[in-house]
């Protein structure tokens, strides 16, 4: 049992063995998932990248690939060591810690497409120089450190040289570092032209950096960063950066108008990984670059108003007296003025109102006092009104307009210091309307029926008419109401109603016409009235007897009559009867000459 043990551990590590041929990365060719351009080489004792490309062959779309050091070969290792032997061919070359087995996640790849991947371990201290296989498995669906579906398992080749001497640096270990602007002359440049100039940047470890950012750092500033801030980023972006690998980084910056000569600090940010999972660390650099202008000297007692102390003053808030202002009215304007300086005063303060014009005439005028005022002394913080009539003009339009408060004061740093400040007035317009003439065809009818009304309104104002509404009111009609819409200024809306007759008119016939509407805010205006004449009389009753005209009511007296009723109504009932008498008069003679044409034809015969 120990001999046929002992020879399959023997095959094992023949065939391990011949898998480690120099210049070869991988023991199984075919349709291989990982490839390395160049076998991978450390140090006993020191840490160890192994860089490779992951192709996806597998005919389908993966999702979340990962890698991982496969722990078969370290099971193989301890199974190897029997009578004292150890077989090289089955050494797991890294040392064995928490995360040695942990997945590096390399995510989704398409089919056929490619992606960059690297995994990092620790050469252990003793083993010998040689070539070893080490065992990568290949994994789907990971979503942790250490789970997935196995997808393949391949190997990759790598060399190990023994370190001279156990105390040997491990010159791959610790942080990675950078280097900038390495064997180059400071670049510089002269106001107006662009300075084209690249920063060599050398990764002066030997550990490979990752997903590496390169930012220039920005300043509003221009005594401390030279540049016009054109661009919305100056970051520069590597894939990776490899040990003792040297880039040059490009840049074009504008020099801007108001820097002075001299020597600037442009600091540098880098962001990298230093293993394709790893994460991002950052350290920065200071690059120095000269900039040729203006000196300093030429401007040392150049006056700056700005670099004197003077107050702030504010409107602290405004009022009119009527509080609504409409075209063409006086109103008072009261202006609380306030020093907002905390500390520094205003004295002999001048205050100049000036109104907005349109079509170069003003919009807020005054015809008595003056629209200018002074103010001997303002303290910090100390309030003070300033009291005007005005008058708007009547030709303006329905609108905001801005009267500006110009003031020249006096600090004890300052003097004759000049603000503006403005505040806004709302003026509004009446609104005005007319009708024209209002038509009633029928201008009488009976109860129950109808009459048509028509009649055009006219904005006349400057405002736009909204939701116009028509109501006709009276004692004799049946209450109604129309919607003419909205009636822009120098338009007209039309008016197209009928109108019931509700109960015989009592009076002299006159029926309310009222009309509202609303304003930009929804509000419904006072009605404005107007009169129509319409008489409304009770129906003919034609259920009387014509042979009998005296059943009639001939005393003319119709009950609840009144007014011209009284007179109306017993005309026209007169009038009815002597139509129907003349009517059976004819009919009377007309039998009686029947009757005599009758008797003649008797005698006749």
């Amino acid at each position: 049992m120990k001999r046929v043990r002992k020879g399959v551990l023997w095959l094992l590590a023949v065939i391990m063995v011949i898998s480690s041929v120099p210049g070869t990365a991988f023991a199984w060719r075919g349709d291989n998932f990982l490839d390395v351009k160049k076998v991978p080489s450390g140090k006993s004792g020191q840490s160890m990248t192994i860089s490779m490309v992951f192709t996806n062959v597998d005919g389908r779309d993966l999702e979340n690939v990962a890698i991982r050091f496969d722990e078969i070969l370290a099971n193989q290792e301890s199974d190897a060591f029997e009578d004292g032997e150890t077989f090289t061919g089955s050494i797991f070359p890294f040392e064995i810690t928490t995360d040695t087995f942990d997945n590096k996640k390399i995510g989704n790849v398409k089919d056929g497409s490619t992606k960059n991947i690297s995994i990092t371990g620790r050469v252990r201290r003793d083993i010998a120089d040689g070539y070893y296989s080490v065992p990568i498995e290949i994994v789907e669906n990971a979503t942790s450190k250490n789970d997935g579906n196995f997808l393949k398992r391949e190997k990759v080749n790598i060399w190990i040289t023994k370190s001279t001497s156990p105390t040997e640096p491990d010159e791959s270990e610790g942080d990675i570092r950078f280097e900038l602007g390495e064997g180059q002359n400071t670049p510089s440049g002269v106001y107006p032209q662009v300075m084209n100039f690249d920063i060599n940047f050398r990764n002066s470890s030997n550990i490979t950096a990752f997903d590496v950012n390169i930012r220039m750092g920005l300043d509003q500033d221009s005594t401390k960063f030279p540049f016009d801030i054109n661009d919305g980023s100056y970051n520069r972006h590597y894939d990776k950066i490899g040990g003792g690998e040297a880039v040059a980084v490009p840049y074009s910056m504008a020099i801007r108008k108001d820097v002075y000569s001299g020597y600037y600090p442009i600091t540098f940010t880098i962001e990298y990984r230093d293993s394709t999972e790893g994460d991002v660390q950052k350290t920065e650099q200071i690059f120095y670059v000269k900039v040729q202008n203006k000196e300093k000297e030429e401007n040392i007692g150049d006056f700056d108003p700005n670099d004197r102390t003077r107050a702030r003053i504010i409107v602290d808030g405004f009022e009119t007296i009527p509080e609504t202002i409409y075209a063409g009215e006086e109103f008072e304007l009261i202006l609380h003025m306030k020093n907002a300086s905390d500390h520094v005063a205003a004295s002999n303060i001048l205050f100049s109102l000036e109104s907005e014009k349109v079509t170069d005439s003003a919009v807020f005028t005054t015809d008595a006092g003056s629209s200018s005022f002074v103010v001997n002394h303002l303290g910090a913080g100390q309030t003070t009104d300033l009291k005007v009539k005005l008058q708007a003009g009547a030709w303006v339009d329905q609108r905001t307009y801005a009267i500006t408060i110009n003031e020249k004061y006096d600090s004890p740093e300052f003097k004759n210091a000049e603000e503006k400040v403005t505040v806004d007035i709302p003026v509004r317009q009446v609104a005005r309307l007319n009708t024209g003439t209002v038509e009633v065809m029928p201008d009488s009818i009976t109860v129950g029926s109808e009459t048509n009304v028509m009649f055009p309104i006219n904005n006349t104002g400057k405002v736009l008419l909204y939701n116009v509404m028509v109501s006709f009111a009276g004692d004799s009609i049946q209450q109604n109401s129309s919607y003419v819409g909205n009636i822009k200024p120098g338009e007209t809306g039309n008016v197209d109603v009928m109108i019931t007759g509700a109960a015989p008119t009592m009076d002299d016939g006159k029926v309310k016409i009222l009309i509202t509407y609303e304003d930009e805010n929804g509000v419904v205006s006072e009605p404005v009235e107007k009169e129509l004449t319409l008489m409304v009389t009770e129906p003919m009753d034609p259920g009387f007897d014509i042979d009998d005209p005296g059943e009639f009511p001939v005393d003319g007296e119709a009950q609840g009559a009144s007014g011209p009723g009284k007179i109306l109504i017993p005309v026209l009932v007169v009038v009815v009867i002597a139509a129907a008498g003349g009517i059976v008069f004819i009919l009377k003679k007309r039998k009686k000459k029947e009757q005599e044409l009758g008797e003649e034809t008797d005698n006749e015969i």
